[in-house]
């Protein structure tokens, strides 16, 4: 396998890079990234792509891949905006769907999220299905979308959300409980090694139950 990883750096997209890195079934990774990696997420079978999201076209052969993971996301605070938003959690991950596919990509895993859904009230839940909805309509042969509730794992940013599901999530019903970042990554590695044709969804249940290898 040959991948594309978008949002290497982010808390799912680290768990994906590493396993990857370590996966002698992948002869490559193509890490898509704003910033140099740290040195402690490089490894012999892993390209650093430096990228310009917003010029996609100007590096078209690191769009030739087999398969592309994207956990390209940010938070409205982070972003500053809800445009702002949108283009990193819409625009740059439909425009990579875009340009993999028009290279020969066969299989687009999304890390969306738990609600997703295009006719949401709620602005970052709309988002995410959009998104979703617009992968679906590109044409790939296969297509694996993951829904987590609340991500769990080692940031950099202290997010209260999270602190606070770490202590009190497991009182909510087993669909929305928190789920660990490397239980996400886990299930898609897996889902790209044995591809179903169509649309897969891996909700926020099935997350939580895949074991890390």
């Amino acid at each position: 396998m040959i991948a594309l990883l978008a949002g290497a750096t982010g808390l799912v997209g680290r768990e994906i890079l590493h396993r990857l890195a370590g996966d002698e079934r992948v002869a490559q990774v193509r890490a898509l990234v704003r910033r140099p990696l740290p040195s402690s997420d490089t490894a012999p079978r892993i390209l650093e792509c430096r990228v310009d999201f917003e010029r996609l076209d100007a590096n078209p052969e690191w769009f030739e891949v087999d398969t592309v993971f994207c956990a390209l996301g940010t938070t409205i605070r982070q972003a500053g905006s809800e445009e702002a938003f949108r283009r990193v959690d819409h625009d740059y991950p439909l425009a990579i769907a875009r340009a993999a596919l028009a290279h020969g990509a066969r299989h687009f895993l999304l890390v969306s999220a738990l609600g997703a859904d295009a006719r949401s009230g709620v602005f970052y839940s709309r988002v995410k299905g959009e998104l979703e909805e617009a992968v679906r309509a590109l044409g790939y042969p296969c297509v694996t979308i993951a829904r987590p509730s609340v991500l769990l794992g080692d940031r950099s940013d202290r997010r209260i959300g999270e602190e606070i599901a770490k202590h009190i999530g497991w009182l909510a019903p087993a669909r929305f409980r928190p789920v660990q970042a490397a239980r996400v990554a886990a299930a898609l590695i897996e889902a790209a090694h044995a591809p179903v044709p169509g649309v897969r969804i891996i909700d926020n249940t099935a997350l939580r139950s895949a074991v890390p290898a």
